[in-house]
């Protein structure tokens, strides 16, 4: 028996207990080995209809879209319209941030790789029409800036809508034709969708929360996140293995199934390649690049990306120099650990690559001397604050906007000490799970200037 049957085996007989273990209503599953394609699925798309998960079933893959995002932007840049290393405002003269000077900085290259440095997660609602992403971008005129352009990693969804607004004016229509007409087509996709109106024609899912930490999870209040994001992930929705077609192209020099061209291979290659070092942070990539988040593991280079949006989690790993890939879609409770454990196995019986493990205290790693993360930290997205008592670290958040809707109240939590400049957390949302917290940057009074969640909040008190 070939190590890919072998493994289609063992989701039949693990997936569906793997999801009831760990609250998952349903998911899809897709993966690629040895150029074949084997997918399963399980649970319901909705727990408010029964409507059973199959392989067909199309989930959201929310911030992977950020992936197709630039993939379209290397189009441009293969068809010599797009110049990565000039400025937005090039192609973009209105654009406009609470910085003049670092919007008038700011490359389409530090958008793929999240160094811009404004505050990234902008999801105003600018309405469902094909302008709603040129809306979004005049907002930003008031969006403070972090740190000048290209300093450093803070993830940025704004910084993609501004991308995708890029590539509308280049190409003359909205995204959502973009992705249709440039990438959907030319691939093939026979269930993917770019929104709602496109996403109805199949077996759909919808996310699910738990009312209270621990809960059930129920079906989500709404399906999906603002059109005006779609460029950064939140609307973008197929099956696994229209997702792992995507991938296919990647891996084939930028060729889709039937032969035709759709990128150019340097270009594939050039999205590859590390843009910025990231903090760390546990779960994340240890450097970014165009694009895709990239993963130097054991046993080979990976490269992928998540998404999150309302109730729906995706994840994506690709070990290139041994064309397997896996895709994972699934629509509420503890997917995080039907990730872990999955993919743990998959990689390491058909790439030989070690997934790493979850992040843990390791009181080994406790520093002597506490007083550089103690303060206040702020962002559009939460007020931080970290308090010192009796040698051990204390962490409050507080988050506003559409976060505090999506939110339970805050909570104050232990900080563990895990690796240097950075520690672990507890998060009611995902049990058994810890969340990293980096502190980065100096302040000029010896003090972390940052506190780095893979968005990079400042300290804005002693």
């Amino acid at each position: 028996m070939s190590k890919i049957s072998e493994i289609e085996t063992w989701l039949q007989e693990n997936f569906a207990a793997l999801l009831a273990k760990h609250q998952v209503p349903g998911a899809a599953i897709a993966v690629l080995a040895d150029g074949e394609v084997i997918d399963h699925a399980a649970g319901v798309v909705n727990k408010g209809t029964g409507v059973e998960s199959t392989v067909d079933s199309v989930f959201q893959i929310g911030s992977i879209t950020k992936v197709w995002t630039t993939t379209l932007a290397m189009q441009l840049v293969d068809e010599g319209k797009l110049d990565l290393d000039r400025p937005v405002r090039d192609y973009l003269p209105e654009f406009a941030l609470g910085d003049e000077e670092a919007a008038a900085a700011i490359t389409v290259r530090q958008l793929t790789c999240h160094t811009a440095g404004f505050e990234g997660d902008v999801f105003t609602d600018t309405g469902t029409g094909d302008d709603c992403v040129e809306k979004l971008v005049a907002t930003l005129s008031d969006v403070p800036q972090l740190f000048p352009p290209g300093e450093r990693f803070s993830y940025n969804n704004a910084g993609y809508c501004v991308l995708g607004r890029v590539i509308e004016v280049l190409r003359g229509k909205c995204w959502d034709d973009c992705v249709r007409d440039h990438l959907f087509a030319p691939l093939g996709l026979t269930h993917a969708a770019s929104g709602p109106y496109d996403a109805i024609r199949y077996r759909a899912a919808i996310g699910h929360v738990s009312p209270t930490p621990g809960e059930d999870p129920v079906p989500a209040p709404v399906w999906a996140l603002t059109r005006s994001n779609s460029p950064a992930g939140s609307t973008l929705t197929m099956r696994p293995r229209d997702l792992l077609t995507f991938v296919r192209m990647h891996l084939n020099e930028g060729k889709a199934d039937d032969g035709a061209q759709v990128v150019l291979p340097e270009s594939l290659l050039a999205m590859r390649e590390p843009q910025v070092d990231v903090p760390c942070l546990g779960l994340m990539a240890e450097n970014w690049g165009l694009g895709w988040m990239l993963f130097d593991w054991d046993g080979g280079k990976v490269i992928g990306h998540d998404g999150g949006t309302i109730g729906q989690s995706a994840f994506l790993r690709v070990v290139p120099e041994r064309g397997v890939a896996v895709a994972l879609l699934t629509n509420g409770g503890n997917p995080l650990q039907v990730y872990h454990e999955i993919y743990t196995k998959l990689l390491d019986e058909l790439a030989g690559v070690t997934v790493p493990p979850l992040p843990e205290p390791n009181p080994a790693a406790a520093p002597a001397d506490l007083s550089r993360y103690v303060g206040e930290y702020s962002s559009m997205v939460a007020d931080t604050v970290v308090t010192e008592e009796n040698g051990k670290l204390w962490l409050t958040r507080t988050p506003k906007g559409i976060f505090a809707e999506l939110s339970p109240p805050p909570t104050t939590e232990e900080l563990f000490p895990y690796q240097g400049d950075t520690f672990v957390a507890k998060t009611e949302q995902l049990p058994g799970v810890y969340l990293a917290h980096a502190f980065v940057g100096d302040d000029g009074a010896d003090r972390a200037q940052f506190v780095h969640t893979g968005r990079a909040d400042r300290r804005v008190s002693p």
